[in-house]
């Protein structure tokens, strides 16, 4: 086999059952207008805020293109220092520790808060940046029935005598079902058998709780609260709040902190600018609340599994992966433009387009789908 053959094979074979995927932008279309967009996860529609991007404009005339080096080197600047303040008084948690991505953040925290003598709780559908932090600290890992409180005590009564550090992680809104955890389920076991308890916000915060806060932040019994910046906040990168000690042993135990340039000021400037905005933005949250709902409502109306989505994710499941390609195509003959999340992002036979609402598409933007869906 010649020194490329493994990976040809391997891209073969996804080829041939339809899990090929290939990075690329919107390509234009032969009639000259724009593509609706119904994959973003910019659900508030930040990411084009005047005064977001205003706001990475000056940190980027202010502090330059980058931070020069890691942060506890001289990588540090003003501008990290006081987003961290400020994004840890907003989530009510006494300090913050940002991180240049969501993926970085969530195996560099999971990696330093496990060990080889822990055990960790997860849900089967948490995302993969979680499962490839517990991975990585070799903890031994239990994998508990998706949202189900009944499988998670049953797991914890059976390992009650066994020693080391036990952790508990789930997201708080999932990423392709678009459903909720049982929190409330959940901090009542976490306290039951003193697990370390350790809650992923990306697709709550900014969108739930009061003020966009997520569903978790007023959760005093959460011990590692993670934020991630490429949904609602329309930037990127991502923040782990919790007490001074969380954030100072993860400081010296997190690799992804402490091998790696800080963010660029630019990202933390328009991450900035996006705080700033969330706490007001109540009408925003209520009309996307209601989009959601009519997106839900024309999906499942044309015949397609929702799987209990109960936020702006909507998915439409169809089964293989053939038929969420056949889907795709359909819609983007439309001028529908949805992504085909195939194995091993969802489990197979559950092959989906993933379809999200955000305050920037109209009612006709919707009215499109709806129609697109039922041909």
């Amino acid at each position: 086999m010649s020194r490329s053959g493994y990976w040809d094979e391997e891209l073969r074979a996804r080829s041939q059952a339809d899990r090929l995927r290939r990075a690329q932008a919107l390509p234009p279309r032969a009639d000259g207008r724009t593509w609706v967009d119904f994959s973003s996860n910019d659900y508030l529609g930040l990411s084009r805020h005047p005064e977001v991007v205003g706001a990475a404009r000056q940190a980027l005339e202010a502090f330059g293109a980058g931070s020069g080096a890691s942060r506890l080197v001289t990588g540090t600047l003003p501008i990290h220092t006081a987003f961290e303040r400020e994004f840890a008084a907003w989530a009510g948690r006494e300090a913050a520790l940002l991180f240049a991505t969501g993926y970085q953040l969530n195996l560099s925290v999971m990696e330093a808060l496990a060990d080889r003598n822990s055990t960790v709780y997860m849900d089967r559908l948490n995302h993969h940046s979680l499962y490839a932090g517990v991975v990585a600290s070799r903890a031994r890992m239990v994998r508990y029935h998706h949202a189900d409180a009944a499988d998670l005590r049953r797991r914890l009564e059976a390992d009650r005598n066994r020693p080391g550090r036990k952790l508990l992680v789930t997201e708080s809104v999932f990423s392709m079902d678009g459903d909720r955890a049982p929190l409330a389920e959940l901090t009542a076991l976490a306290n039951e058998f003193d697990l370390l308890f350790v809650v992923d916000e990306a697709h709550a915060v900014g969108l739930m709780g009061r003020g966009g806060r997520g569903l978790a932040a007023d959760n005093p019994r959460v011990d590692a609260w993670i934020a991630t910046f490429g949904k609602a906040f329309g930037g990127a990168g991502g923040a782990v709040a919790g007490s001074h000690r969380l954030i100072d042993y993860l400081q010296n135990t997190a690799g992804g902190f402490i091998y790696t340039t800080a963010p660029p000021p630019a990202q933390v400037g328009a991450l900035a600018g996006a705080l700033a905005l969330i706490p007001g933005l109540d009408a925003q949250r209520a009309e996307l609340a209601a989009r959601a709902d009519r997106l839900r409502a024309a999906v499942r109306g044309a015949g397609f599994d929702t799987r209990g989505s109960a936020s702006p994710i909507v998915p439409a499941v169809t089964g293989s992966d053939a038929s969420a390609l056949a889907l795709a195509r359909r819609l983007a003959d439309a001028g529908v433009w949805a992504q085909p999340i195939r194995p091993p992002t969802v489990e197979p036979g559950t092959a989906r387009l993933r379809l999200t609402a955000t305050v920037r598409h109209t009612d006709a933007d919707l009215a499109l789908l709806e129609a697109a869906l039922r041909a």
